[in-house]
């Protein structure tokens, strides 16, 4: 299997239309050749004409930790061009920024979900080449989480940096293909290719990640191919006061932690609420004390999500609806709890987190709802789900 920076490097043919045409390269620490050279470092050791390069979110280097923590602009000490980065004063490459390159190589590794900010990134770069007359080349690498599409689809007019277009929050595309999806849903005039992963099958051996290759974070809190598939669930707990687990050796792959909650008794809760939504991985008791954000210092109790191993069916498994049904547990358990956490999130503060994560407030509404039944959000996101699959359909390149 080649991924697309190794296929760049290593065919003639792909590489000659590069020939004479200054480079830049937008990469993070997860954007390394087969043979975990950088790819930054390979494209310049091979010749390619490269004159700068941009970081995403957490950086070119992945050494910012939490959301909202900027990066700012610099000099690549060993090649001397400019590093700029596209999480700091903005978001948006600007004039200046685009005029340093003809063609821009997007080679960044994914999680396959919607708020996963290089999503929108990718979005706000197409947009920016169509207006400057660039060159977008996707250096494709497979989404971890596969095929699989989970939730409701961002409502138009919600629209965020954690949330570029209507999609679900699992939308099974890799950045490629969703390079075309842009072009094809907002009509962009623009020079797109992509370089394609040789030999990748969503749902072959590994379920969307191949086990023969290295894992490295794309970002500090993406330590495993376990975080990748829980994601498009755990991440919903940003918006809450409970723990996602920051602050410990494994974020973002438990259910929820807190203090005051037990455990025990919620699991207890999603099993008669819907046990159907629990397929597909094993859920374990566990105790954290994160060492920063939220609840720093004090013990949690939390439920541990295992979505690897023998514990793990791909096709059964739906972090989203797990989520979303630990959350309905906790609020029919402890109705007054105060769950939502209401601060700045991803520069959007006027709406809940809760909602800008979701694209909408349809699943907190939800969960607050005494009345909604698990068949209520399961009809609405189903409906979603179904749309988005045909709507993707076209841009698939991946049998």
């Amino acid at each position: 299997m080649k991924f697309g920076i190794d296929r760049l490097l290593a065919d003639p043919v792909l590489r000659k239309p590069l020939e004479g045409r200054r480079v830049a390269l937008v990469a993070h620490p997860a954007s390394v050749t087969e043979d975990l050279t950088h790819s930054l470092d390979a494209l310049i050791r091979a010749g390619f004409g490269v004159t700068s390069a941009f970081g995403p979110q957490h950086g070119l280097k992945g050494d910012k930790q939490d959301n909202m923590v900027e990066t700012a602009d610099e000099t690549d000490p060993r090649y001397g061009i400019p590093v700029f980065s596209l999480y700091g004063e903005v978001r948006r490459p600007t004039d200046a920024m685009m005029a340093n390159a003809d063609v821009f190589l997007f080679d960044l590794q994914d999680l396959g979900c919607r708020i996963y900010t290089f999503v929108t990134t990718l979005l706000y770069l197409l947009e920016e080449a169509a207006r400057h007359g660039k060159s977008v080349w996707v250096l494709d690498r497979p989404n971890p989480a596969g095929r699989p599409v989970e939730g409701t689809l961002l409502v138009p007019g919600q629209e965020s940096f954690v949330g570029a277009a209507p999609m679900p929050m699992r939308h099974g595309l890799t950045l490629g293909e969703m390079g075309h999806w842009f072009v094809r849903h907002f009509g962009l005039d623009v020079d797109y290719r992509v370089i394609g992963v040789e030999g990748w099958q969503p749902d072959g051996p590994g379920h969307g990640w191949p086990p023969e290759r290295v894992w490295i974070n794309p970002s500090p809190n993406a330590a495993n191919v376990n975080m990748a598939r829980a994601y498009a669930g755990t991440v919903m707990l940003e918006g809450t006061t409970l723990s996602e687990g920051r602050g410990t050796t494994r974020p973002l792959e438990v259910l929820f932690g807190a203090p005051d909650i037990d455990a025990g008794a919620v699991l207890a809760e999603m099993e008669e609420l819907a046990p159907q939504w629990l397929a597909g991985c094993a859920l374990r008791e566990c105790w954290f004390e994160p060492t920063f954000h939220k609840h720093a210092g004090k013990l949690c109790n939390a439920l541990m999500i295992h979505a690897e191993g023998p514990f793990y069916a791909h096709d059964a498994f739906r972090p989203w609806r797990l989520q979303a049904l630990a959350f309905k547990a906790i609020r029919r358990l402890q109705p007054d709890y105060d769950l939502w956490r209401d601060f700045p999130y991803e520069y959007e503060l006027e709406r809940l987190a809760i909602d800008v994560i979701n694209g909408g407030p349809a699943l907190r509404a939800w969960v607050d709802d005494p009345a909604a039944e698990p068949g209520d959000l399961d009809h609405m996101a189903g409906t979603d789900e179904r749309h988005w699959r045909e709507e993707i359909a076209p841009v698939l390149l991946y049998p």
